[in-house]
């Protein structure tokens, strides 16, 4: 783990950086390492409507092919789907030896959809949460635990050259583990799916449905199903299981404890294994390639289906009415 004390952001004293994309990660970290003194440009599509976001927040922006041409490290924040196609058509001729490129997610190169000549340094600063909370824990003087990855250190300090930059979007504030592109891609597409979007949001729907199918009033089983679970949530993430349990009631702590195995069960470890096999294979790579070059018809057909689904219904009128949602 590296911290503050760990990183000397002097490295970076004469590397112009362009953060590439300004939605949540890039707005977040371009701010972030623009307001820790390091020279940020941002690149953006000409006309598209984050340009003028960027620029009001104070930053300088320039199209992508200019950014990648003036920059030593292009720092590529845009979607992992559209990522090869930018990188070829405005990145890749603008690069020089020396120079670096930057992630925060290995997708593209572990799975080999971006391949960058061997005169470059390849590496990854990757936040582990959201840009919201990359930018709000920034300006609250603390930060996000991050990770960091090199894949080809051609100049020889390309560890030092990341580190420097995680130090400027403040995560050796609270710590940043290193790790390879490899784990970080298979490692991350696994808790997503497996776990904390696609486990979780299919656990709630399915207890909101028994609760609701059994009688009981929606709303009521969107509070018990739903709505709480960020308390438990907050709860393991500053204490672990242990601390959650100390804070819950006993009854809770017990039916808890005697009753998990029987919806988590040896089953679904099994199937867990296969989704971490079919990304270690770079099945669901293919996959989701053959997604986006049909145009994403299945992700937009279950998107409309969880846009009609009865928690989201419920939970947007319970929302607005506590105050949570405008």
């Amino acid at each position: 783990m590296y911290y503050d004390k760990d990183v000397d952001t002097d490295v970076l004293k004469n590397k112009k950086i362009a953060v590439i994309g300004y939605g949540s990660q890039g707005m977040a970290q371009a701010r972030n390492m623009a307001d820790s003194g390091l020279n940020i440009v941002v690149g953006l599509r000409e006309g598209g409507k984050s340009w003028n976001v960027a620029k009001n927040d104070g930053l300088t922006v320039l199209s992508v092919e200019e950014a990648a041409k003036q920059a030593d490290i292009i720092h590529i924040l845009i979607p992992d789907e559209i990522q090869a196609k930018v990188y070829e058509q405005s990145i890749k001729d603008g690069l020089e030896e020396g120079n670096t490129l930057s992630f925060s997610h290995g997708y593209n190169i572990h799975f080999g959809y971006i391949k960058p000549p061997k005169n470059v340094n390849i590496s990854m600063i990757a936040p582990k949460g959201p840009g919201a909370m990359v930018r709000q824990t920034y300006e609250e003087g603390f930060g996000i635990p991050g990770l960091v990855a090199v894949e080809n250190d051609y100049s020889g300090n390309t560890l030092e050259l990341a580190l420097a930059m995680g130090k400027g979007v403040g995560l050796t504030r609270a710590g940043v583990l290193e790790t390879t592109f490899k784990e970080e891609t298979e490692t991350d597409l696994f808790g997503e799916q497996a776990v904390l979007c696609g486990g979780v949001t299919e656990l709630i729907k399915d207890g909101f449905e028994t609760l609701v199918e059994a009688g009981y009033q929606p709303e009521l089983a969107y509070f018990e199903t739903c709505h709480e679970l960020k308390l438990i949530v907050d709860l393991i993430y500053k204490n672990g299981f242990a601390g959650m349990w100390d804070n819950v009631s006993n009854t809770a702590e017990f039916g808890g404890l005697i009753r998990r195995e029987r919806l988590i069960t040896p089953d679904t470890k099994k199937e867990m294994k296969k989704i971490l096999e079919e990304i270690q294979k770079g099945e669901f790579a293919k996959e989701w390639a053959l997604e986006n070059q049909a145009g994403q018809p299945q992700l937009k057909r279950l998107r409309a289906i969880e846009g009609e689904l009865l928690i989201e219904k419920v939970g947007s009128k319970l929302r607005k009415l506590c105050g949570l949602q405008k």
